[in-house]
């Protein structure tokens, strides 16, 4: 694990350098040459909003790991920051850096909702929930300008299409009577992704995500329509926010959410040395005791991208984070979500029946249960 990446002082980012892209031919690193040109003063990053153009939008995916087989990013990159974020390495296929470029060098698609639309539309298309935030926040700061994200939720309204967000932002909240409505119909569910209840550490953690207190909020409101709301602690960062599943899954159930899950810190490519600066610089105390029960989980390594494994680890220390969310969800009255139980839509032919009935017939599909 390389950590000799130069450090870039930075206001209100979470990577605390840029390494360069691992397809890259040349690696940049800064040189003091003596005569004072290097600039080490903290500097005030701008966001940089690039235009692609798609040809196709929804991904499909056959992983056992994860709760759905189709997703749709709106966005590439993620102005939140999170500097544990498993998406980071899909920037270096831009030629960018998964460290400051992935949170300063965001890429929106324009044509996502008609692009949407086209292919759902398509003769032969099989309606199944497509998952929303899977790779970037749907509801990061950019959408408040371009609002790719509500298009694509009228499009889905519009054909009575299932859909699940999982979003770290209150930003979710313009879209309230839109979602509400899809709720109605049993069409959606909403994750709120709560990592850390201390401000001061998700500050530094995910630094332009809402506040803990804020995603608190937007999981009552939710709630407070009829939207089913699932808790979220992803990931789960052994001996830095480990001690606060008990107090967030209160906290949750309190909001009205009535679902739980969790994901064991995973660190994938360039994020492995990113998480271990950023130890480093916000946390060195507690750096050796975090990576190293990472280690004692992943057989003595960051990250095991084996399917069944990444996404909880192994051992007796996974063993006791599972056991606790597990008790902690149950006497908060909250059920656990499982892979076997992912698609809230998929044992119900009403959505796939609504879309194959011409416009004038369609009928509203009954609520179906979330899990």
């Amino acid at each position: 694990m390389d950590e000799s990446i130069d450090i870039i002082e930075s206001r209100g980012r979470g990577a605390v350098s840029n390494q360069t892209g691992r397809f890259e031919k040349a690696r940049r690193s800064l040189f003091d040459d003596g005569w004072n040109t290097v600039d080490t003063a903290p500097k005030q990053l701008s966001t940089e909003v690039h235009l692609e153009t798609p040809r196709a939008i929804i991904t499909r995916n056959t992983s056992p790991d994860v709760p759905f087989e189709q997703s749709l990013n709106a966005y590439r990159g993620c102005e939140h920051g999170c500097v544990y974020c498993f998406a980071r390495p899909s920037h270096a296929y831009m030629g960018l850096s998964a460290g400051l470029d992935f949170e300063t060098q965001l890429f929106a698609k324009p044509n996502a909702a008609s692009l949407l639309e086209k292919e759902i539309t398509r003769p032969g298309y099989v309606p199944k929930t497509i998952a929303l935030g899977t790779n970037t926040d749907p509801y990061q700061p950019i959408e408040r300008q371009l609002r790719l994200t509500r298009q694509i939720l009228e499009v889905l309204e519009r054909h009575t299409h299932p859909v699940s967000i999982v979003t770290k932002s209150d930003r979710i909240l313009d879209d309230l009577e839109l979602i509400a409505r899809l709720a109605k119909k049993g069409l959606v569910s909403v994750g709120i992704s709560i990592t850390t209840l201390d401000r001061k550490l998700a500050r530094t953690l995910e630094p332009r995500a809402a506040t803990p207190a804020r995603r608190l909020a937007a999981m009552e409101a939710l709630a407070a329509k009829g939207v089913p709301v699932t808790v979220m602690m992803a990931p789960v960062i052994p001996a830095l926010t480990d001690h606060e599943i008990e107090r967030i899954l209160a906290a949750a159930a309190n909001a009205g959410a009535h679902h739980a899950a969790w994901v064991m810190l995973r660190l994938p490519g360039e994020v492995a040395p990113l998480f271990s600066q950023w130890l480093g610089r916000h946390a060195p105390d507690k750096k050796a005791r975090v990576l190293g029960h990472l280690r004692a989980m992943r057989d003595g390594k960051l990250n095991d991208p084996r399917f069944g494994h990444r996404m909880r680890g192994a051992g007796p220390y996974a063993d006791l984070i599972q056991r606790r969310f597990t008790l902690a969800a149950k006497r908060h009255g909250l059920k656990v979500a499982t892979r076997e139980v992912a698609d809230p839509f998929k044992r119900s032919a009403i959505a796939t029946s609504v879309l194959s009935l011409p416009k004038t017939r369609q009928t509203a599909p009954q609520q179906l249960s979330l899990f």
